[in-house]
């Protein structure tokens, strides 16, 4: 297995490291001498957390509760944004993404939006799941976003003017808010747990959201 390979897989159990694979992934058939020095940093911290895992634990609440975030523009070379999101159900993290949007937004709060409709799609999808193996008692899913902007055109149609170069295929969210399948809410940005899909962030700020995903020193058996 590749080195990107082998950081690929390990994003399957470590949520933190999404990000940073991703970034590192782009420039894997052209890398710099700064990718190199980026790659060696995340080695010393995987070597640092190796005992680290996603932890699960035992849950009363059956409510899925999304935390959708976008850093605007954020790529340098092509000023695309970075789309990232977090899905638990109850207090556990079952699923998580990072990936760049596939067009440039022209807005924060558009590319926002697609980060919603993006989590939209994937929370439908865990639903589906969950009615088909007969898990009882699943509430309105929850998606948290700490843009107001966002969270104001899922649910009012009046901003159609302000979105009408954004493709149609994005504007079904709306749909599933209107039936209340789903409900879309503001969150602060300091409680927005999905910063650490999108963005380099602080050390402190880092472990903080690191240890809100439940990713955790496990001991050894």
């Amino acid at each position: 297995m590749s080195l990107a390979g082998a950081l690929q897989y390990l994003t399957i159990t470590r949520p933190d490291l999404s990000f940073v694979v991703n970034q590192l992934c782009q420039h894997m058939h052209v890398p710099t001498i700064a990718h190199w020095e980026q790659l060696k940093r995340v080695l010393r911290y995987v070597k640092g957390t190796v005992n680290f895992g996603l932890r699960f634990k035992q849950s009363s609440s059956r409510e899925i509760h999304v935390f959708s975030d976008s850093d605007w523009a954020d790529c340098p070379e092509d000023r695309k944004s970075t789309s990232g999101f977090a899905v638990f159900l109850g207090s556990n993290l079952i699923s998580w993404v990072c990936k760049k949007q596939r067009t440039v937004a022209r807005f924060s709060t558009e590319s926002e939006y697609k980060a919603l409709v993006d989590v939209c799609g994937e929370v439908i999808w865990i639903m589906s799941l969950l009615h088909e193996i007969h898990v009882p008692g699943i509430s309105v899913q929850k998606l948290w976003c700490n843009n107001l902007g966002a969270t104001y055109i899922c649910v009012n149609p009046i901003f159609h003017a302000c979105t009408k170069h954004v493709e149609i295929n994005y504007h079904f969210v709306r749909d599933r808010v209107a039936v209340v399948e789903i409900q879309v809410n503001f969150i602060s940005t300091k409680d927005q747990l999905a910063d650490i899909f999108t963005k380099a962030l602080s050390g402190p700020r880092f472990s903080f959201l690191r240890d809100n995903l439940q990713v955790t020193s496990i001991p050894c058996a």
